[in-house]
């Protein structure tokens, strides 16, 4: 299918609205928990969990950085259809600048022993990726943020790398490091519903200018204690509870073509926590299939039918073997007076 150009009266300045995002950040350094360093070259880098704290209201602030301040991110309470955990939401009108040129780590950040998974709108900056391309999405900000997922602080060569590729003074560049075992980072990839269902209608041919609006929630694990562990379970928090609602312009037929591919019980790896399925492939994400980074269930309501399409489903059981046993009744329970 042809992906139109999406139609802008103005330029998408999404760097400079996360530039922006990551300025509040600073001026709320203390209160959330963060650490802000200058690097040697004026790059500045935010510490949202590898030596700082963090913490929930982090990770929030972290996600809306990721996706370019063009989505609305909260925690609600739990969803008895996926077991007692909180819940990370995700609301977007601008799903395809929010998740496509922003959130979806389509960057491998490497240079001599570093190397991290790069997302935030930084990407569409360096503009390299198949996805952008395709998308003919651009973004002419005089800066560039990105979010790194590791546990160290890059240094001022990986600043200076991210710059050149971005075509941008170093001295504007903001980078923003969390380990996916913290809690800002454990929120910021749970965030990530809407963009894995929008990932995975790309690659099915769906034309993502199409959709007009995005809502997925994911339930939040508690954050873990290795990096296998880690990735692991927010993967799982996706793939076996996150549900998706998308408002799409299409026909009926567009929709039912691909419908049933989009949930990941369509793929081949799908069933088992993700932990277990990262050993089997020795730890090496290229082995995986990629038809399995997608929600369990997603809604496509159609807007020129007024008709809505439902496929997946939810697996609490698989994040009860994922996220471990958490909730122990008292064994001595005090009767009520």
């Amino acid at each position: 299918m042809i992906h139109e150009p999406l139609q802008s009266p103005t330029p998408h300045l999404l760097n400079e609205s996360a530039f922006q995002l990551c300025q509040t950040t600073s001026d709320n350094a203390t209160a959330w928990r963060v650490e802000s360093h200058k690097l040697d070259n004026g790059a500045t880098v935010l510490d949202f969990g590898v030596n700082a704290a963090g913490g929930v209201n982090a990770g929030l602030i972290l996600a809306r950085i990721c996706m370019a301040g063009r989505a609305e991110i909260s925690l609600c309470p739990s969803n008895p259809s996926v077991g007692p955990w909180g819940i990370v939401q995700v609301v977007t009108d601008d799903p395809v600048h929010a998740c496509m040129a922003s959130q979806y780590a389509g960057w491998p950040v490497k240079k001599d022993k570093f190397f991290a998974m790069g997302s935030g709108p930084m990407r569409v900056k360096r503009g390299k990726e198949h996805v952008l391309q395709t998308l003919h999405l651009s973004d002419p900000s005089s800066s560039a943020v990105g979010v790194l997922e590791c546990d160290s602080i890059p240094n001022a060569s990986i600043a200076e790398l991210i710059a050149t590729e971005c075509g941008v003074a170093v001295e504007n560049t903001v980078i923003c490091v969390a380990p996916t075992r913290s809690i800002a980072g454990t929120v910021q990839v749970v965030a990530r519903s809407v963009e894995t269902s929008m990932h995975k209608l790309f690659e099915l041919g769906f034309d993502l200018c199409s959709v007009v609006s995005g809502f997925g929630t994911a339930p939040l694990p508690p954050p873990a204690l290795d990096f296998v562990q880690g990735i692991g379970r927010t993967n799982d928090a996706i793939l076996y509870g996150g549900h998706v609602t998308l408002w799409v312009n299409a026909t009926d037929d567009q929709i039912q073509e691909i419908g049933s591919k989009v949930p990941s019980l369509a793929s081949r790896d799908y069933g088992i926590p993700f932990a277990k399925t990262f050993k089997k492939y020795e730890y090496d994400f290229y082995k995986v299939d990629p038809g399995l980074f997608s929600p369990a269930m997603i809604t496509i309501v159609n807007l020129k039918s007024g008709r809505s399409f439902r496929y997946g489903k939810l697996r609490p059981d698989i994040l009860e073997q994922s996220f471990g046993e958490l909730f122990v009744e008292p064994t001595n329970p005090v009767a009520s007076v």
